[in-house]
């Protein structure tokens, strides 16, 4: 039996659909507006490259399940779905439908169903159209996004004259119409046949200040699409252990932490059909098909909803075929917001004090789960607007929100937000707004006449202080080099797979997003600190220039980038798109990592 309890679920699967709140970026709104944004739907349009070459750059058709697997994780009311099916052409599309039953569900996962392949692809094709249909049909009140699926690559009709160039100034047009207005493009590319051009799809997800991810198979969605949903929510992902088919029904429990919980997927991923029963806290068996939990199903996944689900202990049975591994992902719906008190509003000058406090709010009222606090950590970011510089401060954890003082360091203007963090999410504040430019520091002070009889200039104390100065400056700039380097964020994220050399099977990959490392971390973190792993604490990992990762075994010794031994030393430099290959000597295993931004 997997047991999963209340403290483990609070720091390892507050997940997923939390999404559905906290999608308009707060930094664009009004502190009140930004708060009740947090809560609004979506308006999503799922974007499929239906070209020929999908054939076999898509050849079990991920795209399709992933598109079925989005709808079913929504609510079951309230979020507005389009669809963009494109070739060189839109051969198929649906505007944006309000999802208002089941009905309507099924309704979109039918046109899933019916869409066929053209041939010539041009990706700015679908992104436009999309950008379209959202400019028509979306909800001021919903948060934007689009979702693409595709290879990357383009295939135009000679006999249309259609070029490379024409095709990157279109798109360049949509992306530039995506960042106006907000909307991120998030990027699945499917490798099926090794041909996929990652390099636009991580691109094209950049500008747009989307993700980008890769896939060749069905198993990753779950973790996939949980990633999507839990950028827009703020979230940290953490995959649950699977579990192995023995042709009986094997019990999972579900512990449902408080009554604050909206909504609770549960994902279960398969290669062959699973039987699936539930049970709620009181011991009564649940129908699958009611006001309490539904059942989705499609070739490759299962997905029970939760709705509005009881506190306490739910039991889950799954039974799968012998040996059949079957994957499970636990997905909460919370409806969190980070809410900082307001502050006087005045035009302040440096050495001011501000005292600041903020609170997690559920439902627009103080959350009544102390026990969520326990773990958490806050901090305020200082955005320091005139200097262009960023710096972050403690804040104290009162059992029952966060506080404490900023002192204005200097007459500028800044810009305060205040992020609060556990293993499984965080939530930041909107935007508060401080005004000390100009008038505490501009105001000229009185001078005092020169004395009658002016005495020598006394050239030896200031030759004497500026030496000192010249010490302090040199000593400062050191010290702030040293402490840059050891404050220094990471980006991207790591790719995990852990090979059994005894067997040669692998594990299932998981998605490592690196933005919550600081300076220097080790790969026993990535690996969720597992004891049988612990000689990989040696391999450290340091941010490098430009979005690259140094990897340095502090042992020493080798490991194989790219199929090459390289000494690792002295570090290793890892780009985009680089994979590495650590075999370990106490386990008998071989960790597989790949590098994406």
């Amino acid at each position: 039996m997997l047991r999963i309890r209340k403290k483990r679920w609070l720091s390892g699967t507050l997940v997923l659909l939390a999404l559905l709140t906290l999608l308009l970026p707060s930094a664009l709104l009004p502190q009140a507006e930004a708060a009740q944004a947090q809560t609004s739907g979506i308006d999503a349009v799922l974007v499929a490259d239906v070209s020929n070459s999908m054939n076999t750059s898509d050849r079990d058709k991920i795209s399709n399940e992933a598109m079925k697997m989005f709808i079913d994780m929504l609510p079951t009311v309230g979020d507005k779905v389009g669809i963009v099916a494109y070739t060189d052409q839109v051969e198929r599309e649906k505007a944006m439908l309000e999802i208002q039953s089941d009905a309507d569900k099924s309704n979109l996962k039918d046109f899933i169903d019916q869409l066929g392949r053209g041939p010539y692809t041009d990706i700015s094709v679908g992104v436009a159209e999309a950008m379209n249909i959202l400019s028509h049909g979306a909800d001021p009140s919903h948060s934007p996004m689009i979702v693409l699926l595709a290879d990357g690559n383009n295939d135009f009709n000679k006999s249309k004259g259609r070029t490379q160039g024409e095709s990157d100034a279109d798109l360049a047009k949509a992306v530039k119409d995506a960042q106006a207005k907000g909307i991120p493009v998030y990027t699945i590319g499917l490798n099926a046949d090794g041909k996929l051009n990652k390099n636009a799809l991580a691109d094209l997800a950049k500008q747009t200040k989307g993700k980008s991810f890769i896939t060749d198979t069905p198993d990753d969605l779950p973790q996939i699409l949980s990633e999507i949903f839990a950028d827009h929510a703020k979230l940290n992902v953490v995959k649950l252990p699977s579990v192995t088919g023995n042709g009986s029904y094997q019990e999972v429990t579900v512990n449902v932490p408080n009554d604050s919980v909206l909504e609770a997927n549960i994902s279960i991923m398969s290669s062959k059909p699973v039987q699936v029963q539930l049970t709620d806290p009181s011991g009564k068996n649940v129908n699958l098909n009611s006001n309490e939990a539904k059942l989705s199903t499609s070739k490759s996944y299962s997905l029970v909803k939760l709705l509005k689900p009881q506190e306490g202990d739910w039991k889950l049975r799954v039974k799968g075929a012998p040996k059949d591994s079957i994957d499970i992902n636990l997905l909460f719906n919370y409806d969190l917001q980070l809410v900082a008190d307001p502050i006087k509003t005045k035009s302040y000058t440096k050495g001011d004090k501000i005292d600041l406090s903020a609170r997690l709010e559920n439902g627009g009222q103080p959350l009544q789960d102390k026990d969520l606090y326990a773990d958490m950590k806050a901090t305020l970011i200082v955005n320091d607007k005139d200097a262009g510089k960023s710096e972050e401060q403690p804040l104290k954890n009162t059992g029952s929100g966060f506080a404490g003082t900023f002192e204005v360091p200097d007459n500028h203007n800044y810009e305060l937000i205040i992020r609060a963090e556990e293993d499984s999410f965080y939530r930041e504040s909107a935007p508060i707004v401080i005004n000390a430019g100009g008038t505490g520091g501009s105001q000229a002070k009185p001078t005092t006449p020169p004395a009658a009889n002016d005495k020598p200039f006394p050239w030896l104390p200031v030759i004497l202080g500026v030496i000192a100065l010249i010490v302090v400056a040199a000593c400062g700039w050191f010290l702030m080099g040293w402490l840059k380097r050891k404050n220094r964020g990471f980006v991207g994220q790591i790719i995990v797979e852990i090979r059994d050399e005894n067997t040669g099977d692998k594990s299932y990959p998981q998605y490592k997003k690196l933005a919550s490392f600081r300076g220097k971390f080790h790969l026993h973190q990535l690996l969720q600190l597992d004891p049988e792993l612990k000689e990989t604490e040696k391999y450290i990992f340091t941010p490098g220039n430009g979005d690259r990762l140094i990897i340095r075994n502090t042992a020493g010794g080798t490991l194989e980038k790219s199929g090459r031994a390289v000494d690792a030393s002295s570090g290793v430099e890892l780009k985009n798109g680089d994979r590495l290959s650590i075999p370990l000597q106490q386990a008998d295993k071989t960790i597989l990592i790949e590098y994406l931004v």
